[in-house]
């Protein structure tokens, strides 16, 4: 059976009007983030391994198709995240010490489906804030990642919200060894509450701190989540109240910029916790079973670089986006048909016409298929010595 034309899975094309939806949700983003100050860089499709999987790239080394440059013996990856890149370009391309305001848009490669729609070929898009470690910052993000829904028409975006450092401090302060944390943490995020209650009834901890590490699971809800973590763990460490203080802190000034936002707080979420160094935070919407979004703090990442960097970001799939958007249009695009003819007034009045911003579509000899076959709801017609645009 003769299948080239079939594609691998997890592996998309974009036909005419896709694509054209693409382009112009591709515009109207990059143009947003410019207008916020953030410019535009593009990393490598391909570099050395040990480079994409430093940072946050560690958690995705199975995702990432490796291969033997031919040059020079040495292992490349196909990026699977772009993080790590444009982290890369702020520590030692371009060595600023004021903050930098990064963005970014192309297709990474999954060697498996991972979140947003099953892809194997997500069109990332994202931005990064580099050179501050606050609040202003972090909130300053994610109102970007915000304003990206509403510009692409993405509706009912529930914001989740949590603290990497709160998990990570009481572990310390617990006492907890890499493999216990570990196993913890595995627990935490199935939220499996008998086997962590089975768990921390068999080490040895304060039983203080056994209630404060058992009650995570049920820290979550809306703002009133933060004053009952406040009770229920103010017997913890410095760290921990400090990371509560900097969560409440996120979520005023968030809703003073953002009114109508809905945020919803879950302490025991620790998405992307082995290189998170604080917030953390996800969109969701309804009739997704995961995020359309993500990001977090990860002050550490440009350490592998040369400079540590403070650095807060996020990014989200340019076709989730398109998908869920109830502002694009699946009308055709408008356009004018000009008959095969090299009449000089009619070849003045086309290229006028393409200067003004039109699309005009010219008829080949012999062709097959008129104005409305060729995508046409307009043509050029001679009508007393003169062309007109009129309705097809």
């Amino acid at each position: 059976m003769n299948n080239r034309w079939l594609l691998p899975q997890g592996i998309e094309e974009a036909l005419p009007p896709e694509a054209r939806q693409l382009e112009a949700m591709r515009r109207q983003l990059l143009d947003t983030y410019a207008r916020w100050g953030y410019q535009l860089v593009m990393p490598p499709f391909i570099e050395y391994l040990d480079s994409l999987l430093t940072g946050t790239g560690h958690d995705l080394n199975t995702q990432t198709f490796q291969l033997v440059d031919q040059l020079t013996g040495q292992v490349m990856g196909v990026r699977a995240d772009m993080t790590p890149q444009v982290a890369r370009i702020d520590a030692h391309q371009l060595k600023r010490e004021a903050p930098n305001r990064l963005c970014y848009i192309g297709t990474v490669l999954h060697t498996r489906p991972d979140g947003f729609g099953g892809s194997r070929s997500p069109m990332q898009v994202g931005a990064e804030l580099y050179g501050h470690a606050g609040v202003e910052s972090d909130v300053e993000i994610i109102c970007l990642m915000l304003e990206t829904f509403r510009q692409a028409g993405v509706e009912n975006v529930l914001l989740d919200l949590g603290h990497v450092g709160i998990f990570r401090a009481l572990a310390v302060q617990a006492g907890l060894n890499a493999e216990q944390e570990a196993m913890l943490f595995e627990m935490l995020q199935r939220k499996a509450i008998p086997e962590i209650n089975q768990f921390l009834a068999g080490v040895k901890i304060p039983a203080a701190l056994r209630d404060m590490l058992a009650s995570l699971p049920e820290l979550h809800g809306d703002m009133s989540c933060i004053a009952r973590a406040e009770k229920v763990l103010h017997t913890a460490d410095a760290s921990v109240k400090s990371a509560l203080a900097y969560l409440r802190q996120t979520a005023q000034r968030l809703v003073a910029r953002v009114p109508e936002v809905h945020m919803h707080f879950d302490l025991s979420e620790l998405r992307g916790y082995h290189y998170q160094t604080g917030i953390v935070f996800a969109a969701y919407v309804p009739g997704q079973g995961q995020e359309i979004a993500r990001g977090g703090r990860y002050d550490a990442i440009g350490e592998v670089f040369g400079r540590a960097r403070a650095a807060t970001g996020f990014s989200t799939d340019l076709k989730t986006l398109v998908d869920l958007s109830t502002t694009v249009s699946s009308n055709m695009a408008s356009a004018i048909f000009a008959p095969c003819n090299d009449d000089a007034g009619m070849l003045q009045t086309v290229a006028q016409l393409r200067a003004q911003g039109e699309t005009v579509i010219e008829q080949l000899p012999g062709q097959a298929g008129d104005a409305r076959t060729m995508g046409c709801d307009k043509q050029l017609v001679k009508r007393n010595a003169q062309w007109l645009v009129e309705k097809a």
